[in-house]
């Protein structure tokens, strides 16, 4: 039997606890690569760098690492580092929550749409609260859910997960859910350098505006894991009928 090959990367580092935790996790059922971020890049979205080149390093545990954003490291990873495509993208385990309208931010997500355009079923795993707590659970989860498969999805899939922050006896399951919605982001927060001029940090994330049965928030309060299949059309198919493509 042909072992699963699974390209994995993240958007907090390659030095982050949760890459490392599903590194581990997964090495003892799959081809592990992973090429990630040399430094944090979160909220990094799906931005590539194009202004400047990249360079790809090797770390002493063998984790490739890359001077650029997560969607640089996955499509470097596919059309320079790995002779052999993979099965499977993993991204993450990423600390803290993707849900709702972080996915649109998301360096997490970002990196396993990379893979999802080149053709790949592709999944991002976070934790639902910040702070690494029970990442040996969420690990366990990020596993078991590789291993199950989704041969009921058309490949590819994109998938995002989210798993709460409690031991893994406690995981109620998985739950496949929609987005929720958060309310606008807070105001930035203004300060002064020590030349006394204006900066300004992008403020923290709104609360869950809807989070009502069936979403990613509601979901991972109850104790389960949040499923959610994601898609790349932006299109508003409603308005298409609507527009006027007259010069009036």
């Amino acid at each position: 039997m042909q072992i699963m090959k699974i390209l994995i990367s993240n958007d907090d580092g390659y030095l982050a606890p949760g890459i490392l935790a599903l590194a581990e996790a997964l090495a003892p059922i799959a081809d592990v690569t992973v090429v990630a971020p040399d430094s944090n890049r979160s909220g990094a979205s799906n931005a590539l760098t194009l202004d400047r080149p990249l360079s790809v390093q090797r770390a002493a545990n063998g984790f490739y690492f890359v001077n650029g954003t997560p969607s640089d490291c996955v499509h470097i990873a596919l059309t320079a580092v790995m002779q052999d495509k993979p099965d499977l993208i993993v991204s993450g385990i990423n600390q803290g929550q993707n849900m709702g309208d972080d996915t649109l931010y998301s360096g997490t997500v970002a990196a396993a749409t990379e893979g999802y355009l080149f053709g790949i079923p592709a999944i991002a795993f976070s934790q639902s609260e910040k702070g690494w707590a029970h990442l040996d659970s969420a690990a366990q989860i990020a596993c078991d859910i590789v291993k199950r498969g989704f041969q009921e999805l058309p490949a590819p899939y994109l998938l995002n997960v989210n798993i709460p922050n409690i031991p893994y006896q406690h995981i109620k399951g998985l739950r496949k859910s929609r987005l929720g919605k958060r309310h606008t982001s807070e105001p930035v927060i203004h300060m002064l350098d020590p030349h006394g001029r204006d900066i300004y940090w992008i403020g923290p994330p709104g609360a869950a505006k809807d989070a009502g049965m069936g979403t990613d928030f509601d979901t991972t309060s109850k104790q389960y894991v949040s499923v959610t299949p994601l898609q790349i059309d932006l299109t508003n198919v409603r308005q298409l009928d609507l527009l006027k493509m007259d010069f009036a």
